[in-house]
């Protein structure tokens, strides 16, 4: 199930062989779901929770006019709704912006770990903490900062995530996003991030075509984005990649 990419990258040590046996047994099934499943839906009482094996969610909610805004966006390696063990139910839905393959953990089986494995509960309960970490970051970026810097801090934090799980070089990564689910991350119009991903190009600063993200002055988009990594808790070395101060050893 490549649990082993839960804490790829971060300022914490790597999962034991016995815990990367225990997440794995825990799994009861894969599940597949095209591009635009709603995978979780908000208010619905859940029994399990999900490990997103490969694909992108996003954690939305949907206003009384239809119209849907990104709270959180998780990519291969994440548990997109740890949080629902407790919980129960979730005031979001969780939805597949690509196909996804999702790994269901039922929510017995958490329960076993939590009496049986203290030390496992413990990394999993980080797992929530960064999640609150990173929606306190996106809150921040919706209302206090400008459009362009908006766009600019979402790029940046995405780049410093796939760094940590190499599937980012620093510099180009793939984002299998319309300019519209941009709109939805940064609070924009579909017009808006057309114009400011215009203004980006012409600073030199990043280029969004054919979903793939290509940086051409990291240290710029993150000063534009006012983006310091330190909420993602990523090791040393990656926090420095992820600003432009280093570069990854995959980076040509």
């Amino acid at each position: 199930m490549n649990f082993e990419r839960l804490f790829q990258g971060r300022r914490t040590e790597a999962l034991s062989p016995v815990e990367l046996e225990v997440l794995n047994n825990a799994v009861s099934q894969v599940r597949e779901c095209p591009a635009g499943t709603v995978v979780v839906k908000q208010g619905v009482p859940v029994h399990e929770s999900l490990y997103l094996v490969s694909g992108t969610v996003s954690r939305n909610v949907v206003d009384a006019s239809g119209r849907r805004h990104m709270m959180g966006l998780h990519f291969g390696g994440d548990f997109i709704d740890l949080h629902a063990f407790p919980l129960r139910v979730l005031d979001h839905n969780l939805a597949a912006l690509t196909d996804v393959s999702l790994a269901v953990v039922p929510h017995e089986r958490l329960t076993g770990i939590l009496k049986d494995y203290p030390d496992l509960t413990g990394r999993l309960w980080f797992l929530t903490l960064l999640d609150a970490a990173m929606h306190r970051q996106w809150s921040f970026r919706l209302s206090s900062l400008s459009a362009p810097a908006r766009l600019a801090h979402f790029l940046c934090e995405t780049n410093a995530r796939l760094i940590a799980t190499g599937v980012s070089d620093g510099r180009r990564y793939p984002l299998s996003m319309t300019q519209a689910e941009l709109g939805e991350a940064c609070g924009l119009t579909n017009v808006h991030v057309n114009r400011v991903l215009r203004g980006l190009r012409e600073q030199r600063l990043c280029t969004f075509r054919s979903s793939v993200v290509e940086i051409h002055d990291l240290e710029g988009l993150a000063a534009l984005g006012e983006f310091t990594p330190d909420y993602l808790y990523l090791d040393e070395t990656i926090n420095q990649q992820a600003l432009g101060l280093i570069r990854s050893p995959s980076y040509g």
